[in-house]
């Protein structure tokens, strides 16, 4: 796929680089050029630093991989308001949350996701990868880690597919939520983490280790083949 990072930080430069290892186009550009060349000189792998509005143009998928409070500032650069974002799929790992505290920052019942959607027309907006550090996301999924959950929110089926092969090509595993009108309790669950792990508590401990339960269209109906054998 052709892939579009806006963006040159931490998670901009461990996804870029699982994605172009698998063998995507990526391109990355941001507010600063120098630092777009520099990063991508050090990923490798035909990574090109392009200015913004190159970098959501043409895209198969784009990922905003900046701040919360500075997605206006970078869409407006990649002149996201003249819809030039209307059809991609664009994730959105952002968390507004306050830091070291974990509460939304978010007016209530507004979400980070929403936001993007209404200063991107047409985009297919995807909340995805806003809960790992981006460290989790630097080795090949084959190195032996375990694979995680990654969880997503979206309205639209084929951009949730697209994220959802991106998730699999660096070691995670997609799981839909919902759509974009539940995502705000995606980034309450941030919030819930940072505010545990700044608080000097493991998150991990805090949450019950249930097991996953069977689709409905896995479970054998009583007339079913499975059903009725002894």
């Amino acid at each position: 796929m052709r892939i579009g990072i806006l963006g040159t930080g931490t998670l901009a430069a461990a996804l870029g680089e699982g994605w172009a290892r698998a063998g995507h186009e990526v391109v990355i550009g941001g507010r600063s050029q120098v630092k777009a060349e520099r990063l991508a000189e050090r990923l490798g792998h035909g990574v090109l630093a392009v200015p913004p509005r190159e970098v959501v143009t043409g895209r198969d998928a784009v990922l905003l991989a900046v701040s919360w409070d500075g997605v206006e500032g970078t869409l407006k650069l990649a002149g996201a308001a003249d819809g030039v974002l209307d059809g991609t799929p664009l994730i959105d790992p952002t968390n507004a949350v306050a830091h070291g505290v974990g509460t939304l920052l978010t007016g209530e019942g507004e979400s980070m996701a929403g936001r993007i959607a209404g200063l991107a027309p047409g985009a297919r907006v995807v909340k995805a990868f806003h809960l790992f550090p981006a460290a989790r996301w630097t080795s090949p999924p084959d190195d032996g880690h375990s694979r995680v959950t990654v969880a997503m929110c979206g309205d639209d089926a084929t951009a949730l597919d697209v994220v959802g092969e991106l998730v699999r090509d660096v070691g995670g595993i997609p799981a839909t939520l919902g759509a974009l009108d539940r995502v705000r309790q995606l980034e309450e669950v941030a919030g819930f983490v940072i505010g545990l792990a700044f608080a000097g508590f493991d998150p991990n401990s805090a949450i019950p280790q249930v097991p996953s339960v069977p689709s409905v269209s896995s479970v054998p109906s009583d007339d079913s083949p499975a059903s009725s054998q002894g």
